[in-house]
């Protein structure tokens, strides 16, 4: 009886072990009526980080990307000051809702791209893929960078 406890215990370690796993700062997941979706991701958390965020890359991977991670919900704008490859970029908020979603940033153009206030994070990923997706306003993110007691789909 001993073992059928200490198995049972041992599986919802296990459990709950991969729960957390998928929660982690290198893996942000989006879901919504098209279904979900992960990427692997590089956290730009600091200012230095969001200057320089995807500048000067030659190619990046099909399900890889940037999240900037900003300390207070706030007004952001980006620019694609040398950088080599198309990019969309998604706006999210505080509550992991994305608020907005700007698709095929053209590399190198300096026109600004923001999304209003009130934004916490911004995710880039390769151009068109928003689109391949569904991904839009509405879409809801997981991911650590987010208080888990305001947003709608916590890290558990």
């Amino acid at each position: 009886m001993k073992w059928l406890i200490s198995l049972t215990a041992l599986a919802c370690v296990s459990v709950s072990g991969i729960a957390n796993a998928q929660c982690r700062p290198e893996r942000i997941d989006l879901r919504g009526p098209w279904g979900q979706a992960s990427f692997t991701v590089e956290l730009a958390d600091t200012a230095q980080e969001r200057a320089r965020g995807l500048m000067h890359r030659e190619s990046l991977g099909a399900r890889s990307g940037m999240v900037f991670v900003y300390d207070e919900p706030q007004p952001v704008s980006f620019w694609m000051r040398n950088t080599l490859i198309p990019l969309d970029m998604i706006f999210i908020g505080p509550d992991g809702i994305v608020r907005s979603v700007h698709e095929n940033a053209i590399p190198h153009d300096e026109s600004p791209i923001s999304a209003g206030p009130d934004i916490l994070a911004v995710l880039e990923v390769n151009g068109g893929t928003a689109g391949r997706y569904g991904i839009g306003e509405g879409t809801e993110i997981r991911h650590p960078a987010f208080d888990d007691t305001s947003v709608v789909w916590p890290c558990e």
